[in-house]
């Protein structure tokens, strides 16, 4: 024990390892001018990589406090100066350290040409390395050279975030630039679900302005904008603002049937437009056919070519095998039946049941299934899928290629849907996915939401912005709704109990 205190204590002793744990404090503690005296007494001006980093972190999170920002500024860029020569390489958080001082400063240009550098040091670049640039050019008015460095972000793959989103509006509304303020309203709708207060207020500064009066057209083809619409998935038409004059802005709440309680306008569940579907649909068939015998899945693709009418695809395992007990292989026909004589009847149109060919097999072996199944094959309700093949990939691309309704439990977060991992596979799975229950027996389909919690534009260019926050009750929840003066009554036919 005597040992191990000594060997300690000499490690407390090495010049290094004190001006470390000194360093560590001023850094946990944010002391920005204890972090200077410890510069300033230190024998060695030239620091590691990390230990700049320290300081630079230290600097860049005394920005915010009028007292130490100023010299906060000028001991970072004094040290950053100092090291910076051609020896030296810094990391992702050296150069967003940086930018930070630099936009703290004024000079956009200064840190959106740090965040730029990234790559000459072959470093993954972040969000928050261009974020500094962004909201400085937001903040000063640059509005064109905010866009750019949108651009940039866009260019090496990476997703603006709200607060970004929410500058790049304000900016727009400030310089009065309605077909950008257009797009960035958009651009939220994808990205989010329910809207921060303080962008949401930004919005709002928006209608209740002279230029988004102005903004739009009176004479508008109902048909063109139906036909965007549908285009689109629902939800959006994408063509720019529709009619002319005032904006009523009034918050709102939506009914469980997805009808505005002031307006009356019809909210809808968004699905993903065609362009997207089809990209979506590609990628299952891609991945399908690295991981599948490929003839077995190219013969299913030219199958569903010829056999498109089905408007409701049925996962058939995960039905059959709901509550059952997996020791004695138990597997619920009756479940399965249940399921494709509700969707029948709903829909007047047969369902298509994918499932394993190892599974309808055994299924026909079984006396008391077997004419069930023999009376599914004949009616082309159900598609065995080859041995050897995993049925997910079969009833994902049924369900995306022929846009329709997918029943089942599965919350597709295996291995399979990760490699789909996109934002639209999500957007996608809340407008297509029906889950179901037995309860005593008694089954009970829950089908998609009839609404979507998103920014919706409607088919007469009224607006709905949801606004973010936790609910016990999504009809408790208040929206933004906003429509052009004349086309609503404000009139609540809400009830809240």
């Amino acid at each position: 024990m005597n040992h191990h205190n000594q060997r300690r204590k000499k490690q407390k002793l090495t010049p290094e390892s004190q001006f470390r744990s000194t360093l560590d404090h001023c850094s946990r503690t944010k002391d920005l001018s204890a972090a200077v005296s410890l510069y300033n007494s230190s024998a060695s001006p030239t620091l590691t990589l990390n230990n700049l980093n320290s300081f630079l972190y230290i600097c860049s999170n005394s920005l915010s406090d009028p007292e130490t920002r100023q010299l906060a500024i000028d001991f970072g860029f004094k040290l950053f100066d100092r090291h910076n020569d051609g020896n030296f390489k810094p990391n992702e958080a050296t150069l967003t350290a940086v930018a930070r001082l630099a936009a703290a400063k004024g000079d956009g240009d200064y840190a959106f040409e740090l965040a730029k550098s990234v790559k000459n040091y072959a470093v993954a670049p972040k969000l928050r390395t261009f974020a500094p640039a962004l909201i400085c050019f937001c903040s000063s008015g640059a509005a064109d050279k905010a866009y750019e460095v949108e651009e940039h972000i866009k260019s090496v793959g990476l997703q603006l975030e709200e607060s970004e989103l929410a500058a790049l509006l304000k900016v727009s509304v400030e310089t009065g630039r309605e077909k950008k303020v257009y797009e960035y309203l958009h651009k939220l709708r994808g990205a989010l679900r329910g809207v921060d207060t303080s962008t949401v207020e930004i919005v709002e500064g928006w209608f209740a302005g002279e230029k988004a009066a102005e903004a739009g057209s009176a004479s508008v083809d109902r048909d063109h904008v139906k036909e965007a619409i549908i285009r689109n998935g629902g939800g959006w038409n994408g063509l720019g603002w529709l009619g002319k004059g005032e904006w009523v802005l009034q918050r709102s709440h939506i009914a469980s049937d997805g009808r505005c309680c002031t307006c009356h306008e019809q909210l809808v569940c968004v699905d993903i437009g065609r362009a997207e579907t089809e990209k979506f649909a590609q990628s299952v068939a891609s991945l399908a056919m690295e991981r599948e015998v490929h003839s077995n899945f190219k013969e299913f693709q030219d199958w569903l070519e010829e056999h498109s009418e089905y408007e409701t695809v049925i996962d058939g395992a995960n039905i059959g095998l709901y509550q059952q007990n997996f020791e004695e292989g138990g597997f619920s026909i009756a479940q399965l039946d249940a399921v494709v004589k509700e969707v029948h009847n709903q829909s007047k149109k047969r369902p298509l049941v994918v499932m394993h060919n190892k599974r309808v097999r055994s299924l026909l072996e079984d006396a008391s299934k077997r004419e069930l199944i023999e009376e599914w094959m004949d009616q082309g309700v159900l598609y065995g899928t080859p041995y050897g093949s995993n049925d997910d990939w079969y009833w994902l691309y049924a369900a995306v290629k022929l846009k329709c309704l997918l029943v089942t439990n599965d919350e597709m977060r295996d291995h399979i849907f990760e490699l789909l991992g996109s934002n639209f596979f999500i957007r996608w799975k809340e407008s297509h996915q029906v889950r179901y229950t037995f309860m005593k027996g008694n089954l009970k389909l829950i089908m998609p939401p009839p609404y979507s919690l998103v920014i919706q534009e409607s088919e007469k260019g009224s607006w709905h912005v949801p606004i973010a926050g936790e609910v016990s009750d999504e009809s408790l929840r208040t929206w933004l709704c906003a429509t052009r003066s004349g086309s609503c009554e404000a009139e609540e036919i809400c009830e809240h109990k």
